[in-house]
């Protein structure tokens, strides 16, 4: 048996997700995870490793970043099922690759997951009244969870309200950013300036772009709702790349307008770089752009939380996770237990505190995650699957693959010690899951399909 020919057994009485997304509600999906919380804090660490000119790494990143969202196109309209990376993994090289790749993904979510969940409850609500970290977090990711077993529909609605006023607020600085040069106040010629006292400007583009593709992240989120998308085939591109395409141009300008109007290494030294702004042009109030970033922060876990269940839900569904997590309400059709359960690992990391030593592993585990996805699109090619399904040209999954290793080099030594760790831990538990299903391949899912 060829290796593509390894698909991962699905009992026939699992039920399938309901398809209610539309090419709109896709598009402002992924537009809302990739604009997250990230940008409101990242132009600044930019700033720091490349300079001035942040937009540079800016726009390098997104096309390192539309190599890799070629393969999941070609993947998601080839193969529209919840599950994402971890399924496409499962059909190339079989379950232990697909179990593998589903943890890390797994893993990167909850962590993302709880990670937010405690930035809500920090300095951008403490503009509005101050209560206990670990209470606020744990009610936040309580509702959010409540939200999701809702509906696919109701979270997406949800998700284009926040999507709107994220945009908004990154206008907001566009706007702030041309005013102040308008009057004056700003400095055009920081644009051209790459490079740093400790780097050349090329080593400052490589650096910086590694940061900037952090704020990238989010468009892979997006496969595992491809099975709850009307006519994937011919919505997923489309509102895959015009989401990327739409938050390239944005993040562009925010880095122009925050160069321009804040010098250099003012923008480094802050915490919260776009405030800078707010602050150095005036008329905005500081406590408005605070709930702007905290509806980014919470669209952002929101997006991520409906990722985390359903990667859950699809890989329960292929046997790699226990047979319950592939449960849906009766009505709702959503993965209930799937989404109990990653709600209260992310409150677990949210109340033991811990989330920001691991953050800084997500990317590393996400560049894992990448490199098999633009390996699989490779070995798949073998399986023609449907005419219709769109096809990425052979040398963007190549190059893709070649992106995620050149960034993994510029990733800190102490963060590939963590990454590994979790790596070594998805790799046990990827063979004890592979053994399971040697023992008993006819029962991936087949009991975990009915209400209680």
């Amino acid at each position: 048996m060829s290796t593509v020919e390894q698909q991962p057994p699905t009992a026939p009485s699992v039920p399938a997700l309901k398809q209610t997304l539309t090419t709109g509600l896709l598009y402002f999906f992924i537009l809302g995870d990739v604009l997250g919380a990230g940008v409101y804090v990242l132009v600044g660490e930019v700033a720091a490793d490349s300079g001035g000119a942040v937009w540079v790494p800016l726009l390098v990143a997104l096309l390192l970043a539309l190599l890799t969202a070629a393969s999941y196109a070609e993947l998601a309209t080839k193969y529209p099922r919840a599950g994402g990376a971890s399924h496409y993994a499962t059909r190339a090289f079989g379950p232990f690759a697909g179990f593998v790749a589903g943890f890390c993904m797994l893993a990167a979510g909850v962590v993302s997951v709880a990670a937010l969940a405690r930035g809500f409850a920090g300095d951008y609500l403490t503009e509005f009244v101050t209560l206990p970290v670990g209470l606020v977090a744990v009610g936040f990711l309580l509702a959010l969870a409540l939200i999701n077993a809702r509906g696919i529909k109701e979270s997406t609605r949800a998700n284009v309200v926040a999507t709107v006023v994220e945009v908004g607020g990154l206008l907001v600085i566009v706007a702030l950013g041309a005013w102040l040069l308008l009057r004056g106040d700003g400095d055009l010629g920081r644009l051209t300036r790459l490079g740093t006292p400790d780097k050349g400007a090329a080593a400052a583009v490589l650096s910086g772009s590694v940061l900037a593709y952090y704020s990238f992240v989010g468009f892979e989120t997006s496969v595992n709702v491809a099975e709850e998308t009307r006519d994937p085939r011919r919505s997923y591109p489309r509102a895959l790349f015009g989401a990327l395409a739409t938050a390239g141009a944005v993040y562009v300008l925010v880095g122009i307008a925050a160069s321009a109007a804040v010098p250099t290494a003012r923008l480094a030294a802050s915490g919260g770089p776009l405030l800078e702004v707010v602050r150095a042009a005036g008329g905005v109030p500081t406590w408005l752009f605070s709930a702007i970033a905290l509806v980014a922060v919470a669209n952002g876990a929101l997006l991520t939380g409906i990722m985390s269940s359903r990667l859950a839900y699809g890989m329960a569904r292929d046997g790699l996770l226990p047979a319950p997590l592939a449960r849906v309400l009766p009505g709702r059709r959503t993965p209930w237990v799937a989404i109990m359960a990653t709600t209260a690992l992310a409150a677990l990391l949210a109340l033991t505190g811990g989330v920001a030593t691991l953050a800084s592993t997500l990317v590393l585990l996400l560049l894992v995650v990448f490199l098999v996805v633009n390996a699989a699109v490779l070995v798949l090619r073998r399986d023609r699957g449907r005419a219709d399904h769109f096809r990425a040209p052979t040398a963007l999954p190549v190059l893709g693959g070649l992106s995620c290793v050149v960034l993994a080099t510029q990733i800190e030594a102490q963060v590939w010690l963590r990454g590994l760790l979790v790596l070594a831990l998805a790799v046990v538990l990827a063979a004890i899951a592979t053994m399971r299903r040697a023992d008993g391949p006819g029962t991936p899912a087949g009991d975990a399909t009915t209400a209680p």
